[in-house]
């Protein structure tokens, strides 16, 4: 009697691990995805080889810092781009490049998380109104990113918008972002 209890509580435990890792598999599956960061564009907030956690939005807001795959001219972004969206469809973004301020509608954003100020220009005409269904996206590394100011990127159909940052699960310790 007392062997055929441990077994009881074996099977027990063992289908409470099934039970999780199938609820865990399925949540990443549909929920969440995880991305790895390839670049210094997000410097100080994410660094290069930090993993976040996505989650799918339907409409990005400002600040949000965002994961997309829009295809552009660049042969070497095979793949995805983590960005902060600054602007969203109808808002006009412009750029005084020799104070390294951003305005959206005219107010200068308040960017603490930017690691310098926006100085280098990328082609991109300012002021541009974003497109419908489109967002405007930089890095926070503003110097150091290719992003919506580079005419050959330009802003981002929000079809092509994969998810927003939740939070870092890599490296162990740093959870937050921001």
């Amino acid at each position: 009697m007392i062997k055929s209890e441990k077994l009881g509580g074996f099977f027990d435990i063992v289908s409470v691990f099934a039970s999780a890792t199938v609820i865990v598999s399925f949540a990443f599956l549909f929920l969440f995805r995880t991305i790895g960061v390839d670049g210094e564009s997000m410097l100080q907030t994410l660094q290069d080889k930090d993993r976040i956690i996505i989650t799918a939005v339907s409409d990005p807001k400002p600040g949000d810092i965002v994961v997309t795959c829009q295809p552009s001219y660049f042969s070497y972004i095979e793949s995805t781009l983590v960005k902060r969206v600054i602007a969203t469809e109808g808002q006009t973004v412009d750029i005084d490049f020799e104070k390294g301020v951003v305005y959206v509608d005219g107010v200068a954003l308040d960017e603490p998380y930017t690691n310098t100020p926006t100085n280098r220009e990328e082609g991109t005409p300012f002021p541009i109104v974003v497109p419908e269904g489109h967002v405007f996206v930089m890095g926070d590394n503003r110097n150091g990113s290719s992003d919506s100011r580079d005419i050959r990127i330009g802003t981002i159909r929000t079809e092509y918008v994969l998810g927003k940052a939740l939070f870092r699960i890599m490296p162990f310790g740093k959870f937050k972002i921001g």
